[in-house]
């Protein structure tokens, strides 16, 4: 029987996506007999917040997350960040595929918020891995079992190889998902005030609000 193994040997910016995409390099290996006619991988990536430190102004940036720091070892918990799938070809020992690991910059999610606020160091990762193994019997016969829900890997993204893939697709940008009605409010705020984009609505907004209360 297939007795598979996986370990991360790194990860590094794609060029040309169509989304900002890490390409994950994943050993995958066989201790079984039978060789691996293929396998349908499932992986579920979360972010271990908890498996690193934190400098002052990461703390600062994380309480949107997990509130403040005194109180984290109650609130600072794992985080999805995607599920991926893959298709690992025919091998026999051991062999290389990867895992495409998108990199949304909507800052409704959770993964992305937390990666933004890091500045330096490493981003601690789990893999979960499951879906199907494909192999023949001492027959011939081709024979299918499932990856044990068992099946993980650790591995240390720095937050420079996500930082980078991030300034190659959104330079100097940051992304805002808004209600429909408040977005209105602000377009008419805009075209009242003759406002020549967003930038200037915002800044406006907030020098008004730094005069009303200011510190």
């Amino acid at each position: 029987m297939p007795d598979l193994d996986f370990a991360v040997l790194g990860a590094e910016a794609v060029p040309f996506c169509v989304v900002p995409t890490l390409a994950v390099r994943l050993r995958v290996t066989n201790a079984g007999p039978e060789p691996i006619q293929g396998v349908s991988l499932e992986c579920q990536v979360r972010i271990e917040a908890a498996r690193r430190r934190y400098d002052v102004a990461e703390q600062e940036r994380l309480r949107d997350l997990f509130g403040e720091p005194a109180l984290w070892s109650r609130t600072m918990r794992s985080l999805l960040w995607c599920h991926l799938q893959a298709g690992v070809p025919p091998f026999t020992d051991s062999t290389d595929v990867f895992l495409h690991l998108p990199c949304t910059f909507d800052f409704n999610v959770q993964a992305t918020r937390y990666l933004d606020a890091l500045g330096q160091g490493e981003v601690p990762l789990l893999l979960l891995f499951s879906g199907s193994v494909f192999y023949a019997d001492a027959t011939g016969r081709l024979q299918m079992e499932r990856i044990p829900w068992s099946r993980e890997a650790s591995y240390r993204l720095p937050v420079a190889a996500w930082r980078e893939v991030i300034d190659r697709y959104y330079p100097n940008s940051a992304w805002l998902c808004l209600r429909k009605d408040v977005f209105d409010r602000l377009a008419a705020y805009k075209v009242k005030r003759t406002i020549p984009d967003w930038d200037g609505v915002l800044e406006a907004l907030l020098e008004a609000a730094q005069e009303a209360y200011p510190r």
